[in-house]
C-alpha cells in the first residue's frame, strides 16, 4: 500500500541518507491567461530540472538506499529515463550499473547512460523485450533489479515531488495533471493527494496503458508508439499505479501526438523550458480543451522529463 504516510517516509529516510543528491525542484506559478488558458494560475513543477533530467531520481534513489547492493550492483530495463535516474544514483553510492534499453531509446538517451558508467545494453523492439532481458541477466549475476516504476520504493520516491509542490504552494493546486507511461509517477502524486485535489490521468493515443486497464477493468497489454514511446512506452499500466488510481484517479484523457509535440515546441518557444513530449501532456490537454478548467481553477503541470536531444526543437 502506498500513501501519504510511505510518502513521508521514503522523504525522510532519502533527505537523512543521502540528503545532497536530490534537487529541490521550482515551482513556476503563472496567470492561466499567460498560457492562453482560462483558468486563475497554472503551476508548472520544473522536475525536468532534477537530477538526471527527470522525476525518476527520487524513487530511484529510495530504491537502491532501502535495498542491499551485491558486489554485482544494480540492474534495470528503462526507456531511458528510469535507466540514467539508477545510473545517477549507483555513480553516487559508489555500486555498478547495468542498464538494459530498447531499439526505440534515442542515442541522446544512451550516451548520458554511458557518460553516467553505466553499461548500457540495447535489445528488443520495445520496453518489455528489454525487460525480459533484464530479468534474464539478474537472474545471472544476483543484482538488485530496480523497477522503472513498478515497485513500492519507485512509488513512494515519485510521490516526495507531489508533497514538496505542496509545500512550495502553501497548499495544493484544485487539478493536477499528470503524465502516465507505467504508472509510477501518478501512483505517487495520486497517493499524496488522495481526495484533496483532482489528479487527471493523461497518455498519448498511441499509448494508453491506464485507458485500456479502465475498460477492461484489470490491467492489459498494448501496442505502444508515437511522439513519447520512449518515456511512456510500457505496454502495461503497473500494479502499483493501477490500485492506487483506482482508489484517486477519476479520469483519464487520450491526447494525440500532434498536440504533444506542439505544446512541446510552445514551452521551448515562449518559456524557453525545453522538455521531452512525455512532459508536454498537460499543457496540450489544456490547450486543446481535453480539459476544461474552471475560472478560478489552479491547474498544476509537471515537467517530469528533458532527456531528449534538444535539436528537435529547432
Amino acid at each position: 500500500m502506498i500513501d501519504r504516510a510511505a510518502i513521508a517516509e521514503a522523504r525522510r529516510h532519502i533527505s537523512t541518507a543521502q540528503p545532497d543528491f536530490l534537487r529541490t525542484t521550482p515551482l513556476m506559478r503563472v496567470p492561466g491567461r499567460s498560457l492562453g488558458v482560462d483558468c486563475g494560475e497554472v503551476w508548472l513543477k520544473l522536475e525536468h530540472l532534477q537530477v538526471g533530467g527527470s522525476f525518476k531520481a527520487r524513487g530511484m534513489l529510495y530504491r537502491l538506499l532501502a535495498n542491499p547492493v551485491p558486489e554485482s550492483g544494480v540492474i534495470i530495463a528503462s526507456g531511458g529515463n528510469a535507466g540514467i535516474a539508477v545510473a545517477a544514483a549507483a555513480k553516487a553510492l559508489g555500486v555498478r550499473c547495468e542498464v538494459f534499453v530498447p531499439e526505440v531509446s534515442p542515442e541522446a538517451k544512451r550516451a548520458r547512460l554511458r557518460s553516467l558508467g553505466a553499461d548500457v545494453v540495447v535489445t528488443g523492439a520495445a520496453y518489455s523485450e528489454a525487460f525480459e532481458a533484464c530479468v534474464a541477466r539478474q537472474k545471472a549475476t544476483g543484482a538488485l533489479q530496480a523497477h522503472a516504476y513498478d515497485q513500492p520504493e519507485v512509488v513512494a520516491g515519485a510521490g516526495t515531488l507531489a508533497l514538496e509542490m505542496e509545500e512550495q504552494g502553501g497548499r495544493l493546486p484544485d487539478t493536477v495533471l499528470v503524465s502516465v507511461g507505467g504508472g509510477g509517477l501518478i501512483g505517487g502524486v495520486a497517493a499524496w493527494v488522495e481526495s484533496r485535489a483532482h489528479v487527471v490521468a493523461l497518455e498519448p493515443e498511441r499509448a494508453p496503458t491506464l485507458h485500456a486497464a479502465r475498460a477492461a477493468g484489470q490491467p492489459v497489454d498494448v501496442e505502444v508508439g508515437g511522439v513519447a514511446a520512449d518515456s511512456l512506452g510500457a505496454r502495461r499500466i503497473g500494479a502499483i499505479g493501477w490500485e492506487v488510481s483506482q482508489r484517486h484517479v477519476h479520469d483519464a484523457l487520450l491526447l494525440p501526438d500532434d498536440a504533444i509535440r506542439a505544446a512541446q515546441l510552445w514551452l521551448w518557444k515562449e518559456l524557453k523550458l525545453a522538455v521531452e513530449p512525455a512532459a508536454a501532456l498537460g499543457l496540450a490537454a489544456l490547450q486543446t480543451g481535453a480539459y476544461r478548467p474552471q475560472p478560478q481553477e489552479t491547474v498544476a503541470l509537471i515537467l517530469c522529463g528533458a532527456n531528449f536531444d534538444p535539436a528537435s526543437l529547432a
